[in-house]
């Protein structure tokens, strides 16, 4: 008896497993439009989910994230469509980029619709930023919020260069231009603290702006502590206590809506997340072993971090 070629049997598994797949995406579209023609009537009011750190690239199925290019895309549609009332964004993030920030705070404040943050377990420094600009602010009692304030972490590498006997020769234009790559002077300390302090401005003349402080009264709570969502509560950084739920009620009470009814995006499909899996598949194969990244990290040097974070 003959014995199946190796390659035909691949070739089965690989049409099997296509047309697996193919029912199971018939089966999700289906299951889709089921749901969506059954929900519920009423006032929807659409949950967004923003998690993670607050970061200008853009961020695959599943690694979770928080950049400008996704609020936008969330954010227009739940604009465009007219079924839904207001929008409640989920934020669990420690913060992140400081212009990210600003971006994504641009566009709650001028989005047209009623929008209400709920804070999950965490929304501080960046993840606070983002939210003063919403109509109200709902945590939970144990949230943690507030650290409002920058930081700037640079590494100084000439001890490390030396200690494994790696010179570096810098020819330069400008006296500052490689203030980054070795200790620095007290001036350039100097320089460095009063961009520190500009962006610290700036944080704060947005939470007052956002919340309807004072900026004086911003500044005595701008110290960079975290706060629980019940001192936040007493400090006017937070409007209510509760979760998502109470955050839906919350805006159905400022917009006089009579029935609200909770409306959560859907869920990428499943042609999505295989694609997005594949890409992280290849990109795992391209991944260059440690020590090479360390090194390739030295020869490049580390660039300093401004940011709206906790650390």
């Amino acid at each position: 008896m003959r014995k199946k070629s190796p390659v035909l049997i691949i070739v089965v598994v690989v049409v099997v497993v296509f047309i697996l797949v193919v029912a199971l995406l018939a089966g999700a579209v289906f299951l889709a439009a089921v749901f969506s023609e059954s929900a519920p009537e009423g006032d929807r009011v659409a949950v967004i989910y923003l998690n993670g750190t607050i970061e200008e690239g853009q961020s695959s199925y599943f690694s979770e994230g928080i950049t400008p290019r996704f609020v936008r895309k969330q954010l227009d549609r739940a604009a465009a469509d007219p079924d839904i009332k207001g929008v409640v964004l989920r934020i669990n993030s420690p913060g992140g980029s400081i212009a990210a920030s600003q971006e994504i705070a641009s566009m709650i404040k001028e989005f047209r619709k009623p929008l209400v943050v709920s804070m999950g377990d965490m929304a501080a420094s960046g993840g606070y930023y983002i939210s003063a600009p919403a109509r109200g602010i709902v945590a939970q009692p144990g949230t943690m919020t507030g650290s409002i304030g920058v930081i700037i972490q640079v590494m100084n590498m000439e001890g490390l260069y030396e200690m494994i006997g790696i010179e570096v020769e810098t020819i330069k234009s400008g006296r500052h231009k490689d203030m980054l790559d070795r200790q620095m002077t007290s001036e350039e300390r100097e320089l460095l603290q009063t961009m520190c302090d500009e962006a610290y401005e700036q944080f704060i003349l947005a939470v007052a702006e956002g919340r309807g402080l004072d900026p004086e009264t911003v500044r005595e709570l701008a110290t960079g502590e975290v706060y629980l969502g019940s001192q936040a509560l007493e400090l006017g950084l937070v409007d209510r206590l509760g979760g998502i739920d109470e955050a839906i009620a919350y805006l159905a009470e400022m917009e006089g809506l009579s029935r609200p009814v909770r409306y959560e995006f859907p869920r990428p499909t499943l042609f999505q997340e295989m694609f997005g899996l594949g890409l992280k598949i290849v990109e795992s194969l391209q991944r260059v072993p440690r020590e090479a990244f360390l090194l390739e990290k030295l020869k490049q040097g580390f660039p300093p971090e401004v940011r709206y974070q906790v650390k």
